[in-house]
Parts: C-alpha cells; sequence; structure tokens
C-alpha cells in the first residue's frame, strides 16, 4: 500500500510538472536582460524578437573552443532538435566574438536567448562579415547595435516547433556620434554585400534604442 501511495504520488507530482511546463511555455513576450545582451523573447515562436548589445572594444582573451549553446531553466527556447539536419544555423544576435573578453561573458552569448534560426550562408557570410565591422568600427567609438528579426503569418514554422524568421533589422548606432545606420537582411543566401544591405528608411521604426 505504502509503494502505491508512492508510486501514485510520484505520478501525480510529474503529470503536474508537466503540465505546469506546458502552460509556461506560451509567452508572447519576457523580457531579459544580462551583461552581455538584452533580449525580448517570444517563447511561442521560440525565437528573439529583439536583442541589443553594444560593441565596445573588448580584448580577445578566450576562444569558444567546443562551447554549444545552452538552454534557460525558466525559458522555453528552441534547442538543438531545431537545428538537425537543415539549413539552419544558430546564429548568434549578439556575436560571439566581441564577448570573447571573458569566459563567462562567451558562455552568456551562447544562451539560445541569443540564437535564431538562421540561414548557414547568411550566418557565415555577410553576416559575419558586418559583425567583423563592427568590431573594426568600435575601435574609435561603441556602439548600440539592436538586432530584430522579421516574422510573418507566412513565416516557416519548424516540426520542432521553432519559427524561422523571413528577415533581419541590425539597428548600429554610433554612439560618439549619435547616428543609427540601419541594415537589411533577408534570412536567405544573400546576394550582395553587406554594404549594399544598408536601408536607412527602416530607421524610421526607431527613434532611439539602449542597453
Amino acid at each position: 500500500m505504502k509503494l502505491r501511495n508512492a508510486l501514485g504520488f510520484l505520478f501525480l507530482s510529474l503529470f503536474l510538472s508537466i503540465n505546469l511546463s506546458a502552460q509556461t511555455c506560451d509567452r508572447e513576450s519576457v523580457v531579459v536582460k544580462n551583461k552581455v545582451f538584452k533580449v525580448e523573447y517570444s517563447e511561442v515562436l521560440e525565437q528573439p524578437l529583439w536583442v541589443i548589445y553594444r560593441s565596445t572594444n573588448r580584448p580577445k582573451n578566450v576562444d569558444r573552443g567546443s562551447m554549444n549553446f545552452h538552454r534557460e531553466n525558466d525559458i522555453c527556447t528552441s534547442d538543438d532538435n531545431d537545428y538537425k539536419n537543415n539549413i539552419w544555423d544558430k546564429g548568434h544576435m549578439a556575436p560571439a566574438a566581441s564577448f570573447s573578453d571573458s569566459e563567462n561573458n562567451l558562455f552568456t552569448t551562447f544562451s539560445y536567448l541569443n540564437c535564431s534560426l538562421q540561414d548557414k550562408y547568411l550566418n557565415r557570410g555577410e553576416w559575419r562579415l558586418l559583425e567583423s565591422q563592427e568590431r573594426i568600427w568600435d575601435d574609435f567609438e561603441n556602439l548600440t547595435v539592436m538586432v530584430i528579426p522579421v516574422y510573418s503569418k507566412n513565416s516557416r514554422i519548424l516540426p520542432t516547433k521553432g519559427t524561422v524568421p523571413d528577415a533581419y533589422h541590425k539597428h548600429i548606432k554610433f554612439e560618439g556620434q549619435g547616428k543609427i545606420v540601419c541594415y537589411y537582411f533577408l534570412n536567405q543566401k544573400p546576394l550582395y554585400g553587406w554594404e549594399d544591405h544598408i536601408n536607412t528608411d527602416k530607421c524610421d521604426m526607431l527613434k532611439d534604442f539602449s542597453f
């Protein structure tokens, strides 16, 4: 009898735990700020709605090595399954290379809160080159950067439930000059260089932003 009661309690606890998890995975907006980035995340899309970070000419002290993305305990995000056997990279929104001054900062960039389902040719090509350019610019002045993935009713939803962004806005604020330069990338293999992705008309959607 005691064993039966214990097993019954165990199954009940497990059932409640599963249902509680399911209930808490439907938030359309969760805002998190740490020392590296600020993010508004959608548990429904399992993707970030926007990410803000500062690029401030940090020295490179550590390498990423075999570091991989990790989930957060209290937020439902994408995971490894969303990125298996497809064209989608685990695209950093706040770049890992810009926060290699310490192992803690680098590890923070590998949160799935900072990860987007990004076309591998975009992630490894013009997106990466623009991130490299940010690290050249921040030799002269600090930058605040806001990345905004774009979703629509036609956005692709994977069988693993992650939603693939249609495109990305990247707004770069030059803090010394007080100017904002805006870029727009479709989430596909780029046809031309990052310099040609400037779209200042998109700046109208944001007056200003800060970390």
